[in-house]
């Protein structure tokens, strides 16, 4: 293994995914000098000035922690042999276009339409997307997607960026998080390179902003992009935005700038159903080639809530016990090696506390759930409530049933099965059993 691969494993573990794949991965080692120098290759000259301002420090530390000796790093863009040494002074380089097929390489190759499994959870947000990468500019301008941290809304904006190269490759598309754009902005600030930023951003035909939401209270970068938005939108360029919430909810943003997010299409992406999981524990097996049987598969799936990523956890879990166990995929072992993942016992959830929650998220007055009634708007809460007990306290029935007013254990049992029913055909109530699961967490 060259002394690259070993200092990017230990920046997979240091760094954030979207950051090591964007910016570090496409990374190659030229040599290694007489001078104790790394010699890097890097895609282009955007990525060039990123890692000079942003990696040096972390890359030379992670070298140190290998015992590397390396005492600088020099970047030279691949295919030149011009090196860019990151000591020299930034302000006298001279500045450059920005090359947009490079720019292909911030995009994941497993990203794609193709990969992302489409359920009732995220339909209507997936059409959007299939509709911009085919029309864009035109179809929906801007396209805004929200949802929850691990609802695939990167894997949505990537599948856009290589749909739009692979449709229309003349386009320069630029996928970026609000982060990324803000440290560009303040790196040009710095430099004396806002021209530079500007013809960048504002030349483009289609610009994907990730998790837009991190631009809140910042007003200089809010300034720039409104004005970025605003050049864009006026040459009918396309635009797409995402957020973990919607435009009206994300404090901070001035309100010109919250408005023109809602300009075109909001699509939200809600918990995946069950149905949806399993689809999901399907694909990502068979992209591994892993056996994943059937009462496994449907474990995992009723055991991870909401988030798409703790699936995907789950199963890298299993397959790597699987492949150091030398044994076979099974529910015992499953039960087993998650248990530390999805234990009861470090669920802040109680019999009092799932009462006090589900009165409150449908209006009832506290006790009310105890009373011995049989009217919906009463039972119907009441058997939610019963079902979060069993779920998230590890309460027996007999102890839940004397919660609600003395209760039989047989009416629990009920009550528990016709939720799990429901929610499994129901998306709104299946959300809604997330949304209540998760303030526990």
């Amino acid at each position: 293994m060259d002394v690259w691969k070993q200092i990017l494993r230990r920046l997979e573990a240091q760094v954030s995914r979207e950051n090591y794949s964007n910016w570090l991965e496409p990374i190659r080692l030229s040599h290694v000098d007489d001078q104790h120098a790394l010699h890097l290759l890097v895609p282009n000259a955007s990525a060039q000035q990123w890692l000079e301002s942003e990696y040096q420090e972390t890359i030379l530390d992670a070298a140190r922690s290998l015992s590397l000796t390396f005492e600088s790093v020099v970047f030279t863009l691949n295919g030149t042999a011009a090196p860019f040494e990151m000591n020299r002074s930034a302000a006298t380089a001279r500045q450059t276009s920005f090359d947009f097929r490079a720019a292909a390489s911030c995009f994941h190759p497993r990203y794609t339409f193709d990969t992302f499994v489409v359920g009732s959870c995220n339909e209507f947000a997936s059409a959007a997307a299939h509709a911009v990468a085919h029309n864009p500019g035109r179809a929906y301008n801007p396209l805004y997607l929200y949802g929850g941290v691990g609802m695939g809304k990167t894997h949505l904006m990537q599948g856009i960026g290589q749909e739009l190269q692979k449709n229309f490759p003349h386009l320069r598309v630029i996928y970026i998080t609000s982060e990324q754009f803000m440290n560009e902005m303040i790196n040009s600030l710095r430099y004396n390179r806002m021209s530079s930023f500007h013809e960048r951003f504002r030349s483009a035909d289609a610009l994907l902003v990730d998790d837009i939401q991190m631009i809140s209270s910042k007003e200089r970068t809010q300034e720039e992009f409104f004005h970025t938005f605003n050049s864009l939108h006026h040459m009918e360029k396309q635009i797409v935005l995402s957020s973990d919430r919607t435009p009206r909810q994300i404090p901070g943003v001035v309100d010109r700038l919250r408005s023109r997010f809602s300009w075109g299409l909001l699509a939200d992406i809600q918990p995946p159903d069950l149905e949806t999981k399993m689809a999901i524990l399907d694909r990502k097996a068979e992209e591994s080639s892993v056996n994943l049987p059937d009462k496994v598969r449907s474990y995992v799936a009723m055991q991870m809530r909401s988030n798409i990523r703790e699936l995907e956890g789950a199963l890298i879990r299993l397959t790597a016990i699987s492949s150091l166990t030398g044994a076979d995929i099974s529910l015992s072992m499953a039960k087993q090696a998650l248990g530390s993942i999805i234990s009861v016992s470090e669920c802040k959830a109680t019999i009092d506390s799932i009462q006090g929650i589900v009165s409150q998220e449908f209006g009832l007055q506290p006790g009310k759930l105890q009373e011995r009634t049989n009217v919906k708007a009463i039972s119907f809460p009441r058997q939610i409530a019963m079902y979060l007990c069993k779920e998230l306290t590890g309460a027996s029935l007999p102890e839940i049933g004397r919660a609600f007013n003395g209760k039989h254990h047989t009416t629990v049992l009920h009550s528990v099965a016709k939720v799990e029913r429901l929610r499994q055909r129901d998306p709104n109530l299946n959300k809604l059993i997330h949304k209540l699961t998760d303030r526990f967490n």
